[in-house]
């Protein structure tokens, strides 16, 4: 672990250095865009790097003063597939957001899908010392916990402190300078597939860039979809990308749970694009204009034209029925839907006091997606749209930018996390594998 607590702690040197300088880079790459904010600050220089432990209580003052989007390439069910591409096109939109805001760009903190997310719940307590619970205990009681053996080929992104105990007071978000026997901790840890997190690491550099943090998409998008009742009582958000739909659970306003389904919206085009005979960029337009889940009797008479130039006069000509449209598109959607479900019920979400679950994403756009999605998870739906901030252009609100604004948010005021104090990195060994939420079974 402690090469891994060395890189996270190399990353937030570089953050806090363009926080120093006032101008920092949030790249979100995605498999259907890649798009960068550059965010420029004002007054938070000097500003603790973590302001707390627990969840964000506010925004600092920034403001986006560069924004630009690029089509993806090179990715693929949200990791890196092909290096050189997925270069130029980081180079592309990071060179067109610095023209706009009128600043050159060094750090950037990047957020991606996929990569198969895995959670964990990590528990760990210790006896306290007279006097306060200071910053040396809030470390011990983290290098107590039972970190299970996750693999040699898996790296953890999130180690999150989610809930403090001093004696018998549960659900303490910062116990520093309360007076108690022992202080026990409830942890988060997500880990993914290091290949992914490296591969990142590597594009990043060779556009002579520096990363300043490495965050899921799934856990930014829920940061600014999810309304604060909704982070605090229990909820989950379910982001429909390109690639891969992302799950993430929240509670107290903490991520406690978070997971990818390795299906997204280019699965849906692709259906179409099949099941229509057309080519892909035709099915993108079909499905953005006309698509959607729910057929009604209309729709057997409301007829699509597809044009074409194959040169076959009756192929270029063709209709076909919105009805038909809709019985290529369902399918793949409620199967994306089920394979939610079914993470959602391996997770014990129906243990929550809440079961709120909020779309968004690009794909969550298609009509009547939000009914059938109701139906199938069984719980409470809504479409989410991403809290509005400072500077954000009106194209850029939607919800296929809620990674890319739950990230500056997320920059802004960072959740403190492991890395952020002095673990005896030592003290960690590979034990059993707990329940990934065992402890907000029995403490929620």
């Amino acid at each position: 672990m402690s090469q891994l607590y060395e890189t996270q702690r190399a990353m937030r040197a570089h953050r806090q250095a363009a926080m120093n300088r006032g101008v920092v880079a949030i790249l979100d790459i995605g498999t259907s865009k890649i798009a960068c904010l550059v965010l420029r600050f004002d007054g938070v220089a000097n500003a603790p790097l973590g302001e707390g432990i627990g969840s964000m209580s506010g925004q600092s003052r920034f403001r986006v003063v560069g924004v630009a989007t690029t089509r993806s390439r090179g990715v693929r069910f949200g990791e890196i597939d092909r290096m050189e591409e997925t270069e130029r096109a980081i180079r592309t939109v990071v060179q067109a957001a610095q023209k706009m805001a009128n600043l050159r760009v060094d750090q950037v903190i990047a957020c991606f899908a996929g990569a198969n997310p895995r959670s964990y719940g990590l528990t760990g307590a210790v006896d306290l010392l007279e006097g306060g619970v200071s910053e040396q205990d809030i470390a011990r009681v983290m290098a107590a916990c039972d970190v299970p053996d996750y693999g040699v080929d898996r790296q953890v992104i999130h180690a999150l402190p989610v809930n403090f105990a001093l004696d018998h007071r549960s659900g303490l978000s910062d116990p520093r300078g309360q007076t108690g026997n022992s202080l026990s901790v409830d942890m988060h840890m997500l880990t993914v597939d290091t290949a992914a997190v490296e591969n990142l690491l590597h594009c990043v550099k060779r556009c002579d860039l520096e990363l300043a943090g490495v965050v899921s998409s799934a856990y930014v998008s829920g940061v600014s979809s999810l309304v604060e009742d909704e982070q605090e009582l229990g909820a989950a958000c379910i982001e429909f990308g390109g690639g891969s739909t992302g799950i993430s659970i929240f509670i107290r306003k903490h991520l406690i749970y978070a997971d990818a389904v390795r299906m997204g919206g280019e699965h849906i085009t692709s259906d179409i694009s099949q099941g229509l005979h057309v080519p892909l960029a035709l099915a993108e337009r079909i499905k953005t204009f006309y698509g959607g889940v729910e057929a009604t009797g209309m729709d057997d008479r409301d007829m699509i034209e597809i044009g074409g130039d194959t040169g076959d006069w009756e192929h270029d000509r063709r209709k076909v029925s919105r009805a038909e449209l809709i019985g290529v598109m369902r399918p793949r959607v409620e199967e994306i839907l089920e394979e939610v479900r079914a993470r959602l019920d391996a997770a014990g979400f129906d243990h929550l006091p809440s079961q709120r679950i909020v779309l968004t994403g690009g794909g969550s756009q298609i009509l009547g997606l939000d009914g059938l999605a109701s139906r199938i998870l069984g719980q409470q739906v809504r479409l989410g749209r991403p809290l509005r901030v400072p500077g954000l252009p009106q194209a850029a609100t939607g919800p296929a930018f809620s990674s890319a604004v739950g990230l500056c948010m997320s920059a802004a005021h960072p959740q403190d996390e492991c890395w952020d104090f002095e673990v005896p990195t030592d003290r960690y060994a590979g034990k059993s594998l707990k329940r990934a939420v065992k402890w907000f079974r029995e403490n929620w």
